[in-house]
């Protein structure tokens, strides 16, 4: 665990540090010092200056099949919900333009949200469809007042947000990654499992594990050891967005089919192992795929919504035993809320579970270009006297 109560240090010569590491050649590579995990400053930095400005993985289309599914999470201190409207998946400001609060918790589905604050309600878009009490008040217009939306990118089923709004269209910069994955078909597997939750532990840390397979044999000698010893792994030729290496399958293995007709007899027997950067990382198996969306918390805690996609729609899958280490039980727990709005182990219904969905669906890529919204512009402004603060916890 991070010990969170480091001593405060100089971001100016940690950022020397980092670009003196950055300048060696591979041969020379150096592991980052522990003032990069344990420095609130540095993290604060991280946050401004790259994970604001970058596309942030939040979850899978598969949690929203058809009009008016939604879920609610929070991304870096803002408060999003993303909802599926018309066919498309947008990400709208889960802030109040009235008094702040916060608008929807949890995941369901619904032609409308309704603040439980003051009653405003907003339609799937998120335009402000009913404010009890304020029909002809001067100043004020219903239809000038909605909520901020943040743009969106969709890849392989999963959805990304960029909370400052300028990032390069995330699609052309995963060519190569897209090159790698373009046979096992991400985009054709259902979600089967899926949990919101927070651990004890730095972001980049549990990145960085999941992206080598130098530990597979040590940490997993019973159940990753005999599949994809260390020995077979093959570290991926990265680009600027992601990285990753090939989890080659031990030839003692049985086949883990079934298998897609497009796979090759290479693509059959390895799992690519890959990260995007800085905040997905993915384990896709010939015949299932782990994921976990990253959200820092501090330099000691992390948000995780991570899941399992399967071959099949619908249904909890009779899971292998290398399915069950990687997700660590065996059975889904019931669902139940909390907080942070997680969500348990559970079977995912048919409402959420499927993807590809029944309406229309959006090609890898599809970059949906919508105004930004900065914290500035998120604060109230639709009451005749608004409030200073940005939102409110109920």
């Amino acid at each position: 665990m991070v010990q969170s109560h480091a001593a405060s240090v100089d971001v100016a010569v940690l950022q020397e540090e980092l670009a003196r590491l950055a300048s060696l050649d591979d041969g020379s590579a150096s592991a980052l010092g522990a003032a990069f995990y344990t420095s609130a400053e540095f993290l604060e930095l991280e946050t401004e200056h790259l994970l604001r400005r970058e596309w942030m993985c939040v979850g899978h289309v598969g949690e929203l099949r058809n009009d008016g599914d939604h879920f609610a999470t929070e991304l870096l201190g803002e408060q999003l919900l993303l909802v599926r409207h018309e066919g498309r998946v947008q990400a709208l400001s889960n802030v109040c333009r009235h008094r702040g609060n916060r608008i929807v918790d949890g995941s369901g589905s619904a032609r409308r949200f309704t603040c439980g604050y003051h009653h405003w309600s907003y339609d799937a878009a998120g335009q402000l469809v009913n404010a009890p009490l304020m029909a002809g008040r001067s100043g004020f217009d219903a239809s000038t007042c909605a909520l901020p939306r943040f743009r969106t990118e969709l890849w392989n089923g999963w959805i990304f947000v960029n909370l400052d709004g300028e990032a390069a269209p995330l699609a052309e910069r995963l060519g190569g990654l897209q090159d790698i994955v373009a046979n096992y078909h991400p985009d054709e597997r259902f979600l089967v499992f899926l949990e919101d939750t927070e651990w004890a532990c730095n972001w980049k840390c549990l990145f960085e594990n999941f992206m080598e397979g130098y530990h597979l044999s040590a940490i997993h000698p019973t159940t990753l050891h005999p599949i994809t010893p260390t020995r077979l792994s093959k570290k991926m030729v990265s680009g600027d967005a992601w990285t990753g290496y090939h989890a080659f399958y031990d030839p003692a293995y049985p086949p883990r089919g079934p298998f897609h007709a497009d796979l090759t007899d290479e693509e059959r027997n390895n799992s690519p192992m890959y990260g995007v950067f800085p905040n997905l990382v993915v384990g896709m198996a010939t015949n299932f795929t782990l994921f976990m969306c990253l959200r820092p918390i501090g330099v000691d805690r992390v948000g995780i919504r991570w899941g399992v996609t399967g071959l099949h729609d619908d249904r909890v899958p009779t899971m292998s035993p290398t399915m069950s280490s990687c997700v660590g039980r065996s059975t889904p727990r019931t669902g139940r809320s909390s907080r942070y709005s997680r969500l348990h182990w559970r079977p995912v219904t048919t409402r959420v579970a499927r993807w590809p969905p029944t309406t229309t669906k959006e090609p890898s890529g599809t970059s949906f270009s919508i105004w930004p919204a900065t914290s500035a512009e998120r604060r109230p402004h639709c009451a005749i006297r608004p409030s200073t603060s940005s939102w409110s916890e109920p």
